[in-house]
C-alpha cells in the first residue's frame, strides 16, 4: 500500500440512498459517513432522512427504504449542521462519489441556502478503477466481487460506504505504485489523467530532503523539520504547532511517528516533554 497517504486525516467513505438518480430534482433518503479521526477513534454516521416526498416504489425496491419507514424522521435541514462538521477538510471516499453523492448533497445545502462543505479531497474509486484501466464492469458490486469484498447489503448506505473504503484500500495494495503520491496529486491524477511533482525549480522536492524518521514522514530542509505526508504535508512542524496543537499531540504518538528514536528527535525540535 502507498505508505502514509492517509494517516493524520480524518478519513470517511461516504454513501447515500435517495429517491432516484437526479442530481437536481430527487432528494436523500439515506446517509452514511464511516471512517475514522486523525487519532483513529472510529466514526460511524448513519442517519434515514423524510425526503418530503413519496419515494418511487422502483428507489425501495433498490435500497429498501419505504415511506413508512421515513414516516417521523426528520427533513434534511435537521442535520446539516452535524453533516457539514463531518464532511468540512475530510478525505472523502466513495464510489462514483464525485458526480451523484456529492453533487446530490450539495443540492440539498443549496436548498437551504447555504454553502456545500468541502472536503480535503475526493477519492473516487470509480474514477479510480477507470485510470488504472481495471477490467469492466465498474460498478461497486462486481468490483467487490473480483476483490473479495463481502457487500451483503448492498444498497444501503452504510455497506456500500465501507465497501468503498476496502475497495480504495485493495487499490492501493494491488496497484500501490499509482498510489505514491500525496492525496493533491493522486486526485488530480484519478481526474484528469496527470501528476506534478512537488519538485520544481525552485528548490527541492520532499523526496529530495533528508528524511528524519524510518520512512520518511518527517523530513529535514535546513534547520527545519518538514511534514511530508498529511493534511499538513510541505509544512514545518513548528508552524503546525501553533495552529494545530492537538495534530502534533497525535504525531508524537506512536500511532504518528512509530520510531521512538525520531519522535525524541521532534519533541527536541519543538521544545515539548514527552
Amino acid at each position: 500500500m502507498a505508505p502514509n497517504i492517509l494517516d493524520g486525516e480524518r478519513v470517511l467513505a461516504f454513501d447515500l440512498e435517495t429517491t432516484g438518480i437526479s442530481t437536481s430534482s430527487d432528494r436523500i433518503v439515506q446517509i452514511a459517513l464511516i471512517g475514522a479521526a486523525p487519532d483513529g477513534e472510529p466514526i460511524h454516521y448513519e442517519r434515514i432522512i423524510n425526503p418530503g416526498r413519496p419515494i418511487p416504489y422502483g428507489a425501495s425496491n433498490v435500497h429498501g427504504i419505504y415511506d413508512s419507514d421515513v414516516r417521523g424522521k426528520g427533513r434534511f435541514s435537521t442535520i446539516v449542521d452535524e453533516v457539514a462538521e463531518l464532511i468540512d477538510g475530510s478525505v472523502i471516499v466513495g464510489h462514483n462519489v464525485r458526480k451523484f453523492d456529492l453533487e446530490m448533497l450539495e443540492g440539498e445545502f443549496l436548498r437551504l441556502g447555504k454553502r456545500m462543505p468541502r472536503p480535503k479531497a475526493v477519492m473516487d474509486t470509480y474514477e479510480l478503477v477507470r485510470r488504472l484501466k481495471l477490467p469492466r464492469p465498474h460498478n461497486l458490486g462486481a468490483l467487490c466481487a473480483r476483490n473479495g469484498i463481502s457487500l451483503e447489503n448492498a444498497h444501503t448506505a452504510a455497506a456500500d460506504a465501507a465497501a468503498s473504503l476496502l475497495l480504495f484500500w485493495r487499490l492501493s495494495v494491488d496497484h500501490a505504485p499509482s498510489f505514491r503520491h500525496s492525496l493533491e496529486e493522486l486526485e488530480r491524477w484519478a481526474v484528469h489523467g496527470n501528476i506534478s511533482s512537488d519538485a520544481s525549480q525552485l528548490g527541492r522536492g520532499l523526496g529530495d530532503l533528508e528524511p528524519v524518521d524510518q520512512i520518511g514522514k518527517i523530513r529535514k530542509d535546513g534547520n527545519q523539520m518538514i511534514l511530508a505526508f498529511g493534511r499538513h504535508r510541505g509544512r514545518d512542524i513548528l508552524e503546525v504547532q501553533a495552529e494545530d496543537p492537538r495534530y502534533i499531540h497525535w504525531l508524537l504518538s506512536a500511532k504518528g511517528i512509530e520510531d521512538e528514536a525520531a519522535r525524541e528527535l521532534v519533541r527536541e525540535y519543538l521544545d515539548v516533554e514527552e
